[in-house]
């Protein structure tokens, strides 16, 4: 009898050990893949440093040629703060949907009067021979093509995220643990995904 009882215990001790290092590996994984989405955030981090470091230079450019646009420029200084100020709060915390959906928003603005300065500029023939200019622009292109290249690792690496942790049975984990869904980092509208371009 105390060796049936015995077995009975071995049995369920193995029981025990499988489930706990399946709970081990599933938080692992989980644990993996969240880490794994934050370092594809910091690099889109960092290019969009870049990106706000050029711009004042740009209006900076800009400012001696657009004496009467003054608006113009206002607005790509207010829209690139906004847009630094949401990137700083995503980078606190990158998946986590109010942050991106800010982010989103702040890069949708500033594409936007990026857009509208580069406009204005192209009526300006002074600005647009302006060596200086021409290379800031060529920078802010190459620049936006690299977030857009960040952009699309980050979001992959949400996505196989947020795979991981809705599939049965690491759900059950995920849940238990805390592991919140991811958001993507994407912009409305094809057109709002355009790079702002101008020829000079």
């Amino acid at each position: 009898m105390p060796s049936g009882i015995s077995g009975v215990l071995i049995v369920a001790g193995v029981v025990v050990a499988a489930v706990l290092g399946w709970i081990a590996m599933a938080y692992n994984g989980l644990v993996g893949l969240r880490n794994r989405y934050k370092t594809a955030f910091s690099q889109i981090d960092v290019q969009l440093k870049r990106r706000y470091d050029l711009i004042p230079n740009l209006i900076e450019t800009a400012k001696g040629y657009l004496n009467h646009e003054r608006q113009t420029l206002e607005s790509v200084v207010q829209a690139r703060n906004s847009a630094l100020a949401a990137s700083r709060t995503a980078a606190a915390n990158p998946g986590d949907p109010s942050s991106m959906a800010g982010l989103a928003a702040a890069e949708t603005q500033l594409n936007g009067v990026l857009g509208r300065l580069f406009a204005v500029a192209e009526a300006y023939p002074d600005l647009k021979a302006n060596q200086t200019m021409t290379a800031l622009q060529q920078e802010l292109s190459k620049t936006e093509d690299q977030i857009a290249a960040s952009r699309q690792v980050f979001n992959e690496s949400v996505r196989r995220y947020n795979t991981a942790r809705e599939s049965f049975p690491t759900n059950l984990v995920a849940d238990a643990m805390g592991f919140a869904p991811a958001q993507l980092f994407e912009l409305g509208s094809e057109k709002e995904r355009e790079v702002p371009g101008v020829s000079f």
